[in-house]
């Protein structure tokens, strides 16, 4: 049997996690939705979410991992009971929704990265982006041609995934260095830009005037545990592998804080450079900030393209910054969603990583490239929706039952309290049976009475069924894996 990977020190397993969670999300969704939900009142919300929910979480799967020195499916096997082991693989069949997506956006942002040195965009940047750029089709039932700029960038996405990978955690350790610190450090300088534009003190008003009457709101407290359980790089395998990777002395609370906290602070710190910015573009178009604030797609290539545009000076190299900074923030969070996969499989049989690795990213890449196409988006937007509000939010509720009620909370309290500096005490296990699991239970309920009554996005309905269609095949799938674990052991 192999001797399993470890850490190269500590710090290189809080940068790898930190870079799992800290993803495009925290530039292009946080600032909206703290915008959206009370502006600066939806920090209470928030990190009330973040204490009874992130890192409880957080601490359950850095301890799972740790405890059983193995990947989400073994993980769940050894500790909990071998009929639980297919929690463990939907969790890897989610993340692998995730990565199959993910990347494509990335290769975006690597075309922008080109496109910023001339600023192809122009001035109508949304008709740019739809039209030009993506050439977007009418809906899902119409794919249209490949895009070949696209599926060129996605190839290059995906050989970085592997290089960095292939090698092992160590040498992830020494690129989480660079690919952590390099987005705060493009971050503090886009900051920097913002708050020196005309206007950017009224964007900022947006971002963060408080509006407590918000917190009366129960959508407003399900945004904010929303935020923070998909920002954090949770119920998709990651941390648990990642802690896996750890020596026995390795601190586990301790970590759990760090990496949340971290995770936090650099979504609010992005609001600053978002908001001071759409402060200066309201006030240079005439308008009302809430008149441009958007968040998604929609920020990352219309609005901030047009931002850039706009700049009295260094316009290009701004524009060439702000994508690296997607890039770099991107890539992180790829290649932690990839590795939970792969480790599936070979801490399960035993197979070569290297194999296996290699035959995910072509996987990842000949799957992926759907999304390339002229109506990729459509189904982009579809497999993140159903993937991020139904996939990990069921996960999620699953791991809380499984250890709150069969493998019992206070075991994994007492274990972590005995390798860990800060002890946490009977409040987590509260937090694990009752807080986190009842939210979750809620949101995923009221997500799907608002699908069945609304829909989403405008989509056909046979577009919706295929969604919950794939969820559905996902959780066949994982039940079937963890009865082929059981048959062979």
């Amino acid at each position: 049997m192999e001797i399993r990977e470890r850490w190269g020190n500590r710090s290189s397993f809080i940068l790898a996690s930190i870079g799992a969670a800290i993803g495009l999300g925290n530039v292009w969704r946080f600032p909206y939705i703290c915008y959206a939900n009370g502006g600066g009142a939806f920090l209470i919300p928030y990190f009330i979410a973040l204490i009874t929910a992130g890192i409880p979480l957080m601490i359950l799967e850095y301890a799972m991992g740790r405890r059983a020195q193995a990947g989400a499916p073994s993980a769940f096997s050894f500790l909990v009971s071998k009929g639980t082991e297919w929690i463990g693989w939907l969790s890897l069949f989610v993340v692998m929704l995730i990565f199959l997506f993910y990347p494509t956006i990335m290769a975006w942002s690597l075309n922008y990265a080109v496109h910023s040195v001339t600023l192809q965009w122009g001035t109508d940047t949304s008709y740019f982006f739809s039209n030009l750029f993506l050439q977007q089709t009418a809906g899902p039932g119409i794919l249209g041609g490949i895009r070949w700029p696209i599926l060129f960038a996605l190839a290059i996405v995906w050989l970085a995934i592997y290089l960095i990978l292939f090698k092992g955690v160590k040498v992830v350790g020494k690129v989480v260095l660079w690919t952590v610190t390099i987005p705060w450090a493009i971050l503090i300088i886009m900051v920097v830009r913002g708050l020196t534009l005309p206007g950017a003190i009224e964007g900022l008003k947006f971002y963060l005037t408080p509006n407590f009457k918000a917190l009366a709101n129960p959508q407003v407290w399900l945004a904010a545990y929303g935020q923070i359980f998909f920002s954090l790089s949770l119920a998709m395998g990651t941390l648990i592998v990642y802690s896996s990777y750890l020596k026995k002395e390795s601190d586990i609370t301790n970590n759990a804080y760090i990496t949340s906290l971290a995770n936090c602070g650099t979504s609010f710190f992005a609001g600053f450079a978002v908001f001071s910015s759409l402060g200066y573009l309201a006030q240079a178009m005439g308008v009302g900030v809430p008149d441009i604030a958007c968040s998604g797609f929609g920020l990352a290539f219309e609005t901030y393209p047009l931002i850039i545009q706009m700049l009295p000076f260094w316009a290009q190299f701004f524009g060439v910054l702000f994508f690296i900074l997607l890039l770099t923030l991107g890539i992180d969070s790829a290649f932690s969603q990839v590795e939970p996969f792969v480790a599936g499989f070979t801490d399960k049989w035993h197979f070569s990583k290297n194999k296996t690795l290699v035959i995910v990213c072509i996987f990842g890449f000949l799957i992926g490239s759907i999304f390339t196409t002229r109506g990729g988006i459509h189904w982009l937007d579809i497999t993140d929706y159903f993937t991020c509000t139904y996939g990990l939010t069921l996960v999620g509720f699953l791991e809380c039952v499984a250890i709150g009620y069969i493998y019992k909370s206070r075991k994994l309290r007492e274990y972590t309290n005995e390798v860990s500096e800060f002890k946490i005490g009977k409040w987590w296990d509260v937090m694990i049976m009752i807080v986190t699991p009842l939210i979750l239970a809620w949101s995923f309920i009221a997500s799907l009475y608002q699908l069945i009554r609304y829909g989403y996005g405008g989509y056909p309905k046979w577009a919706i069924f295929t969604g919950l269609g794939i969820l559905v095949l996902i959780i066949i799938l994982s039940i079937i894996l963890g009865k082929i674990g059981r048959k062979e052991e």
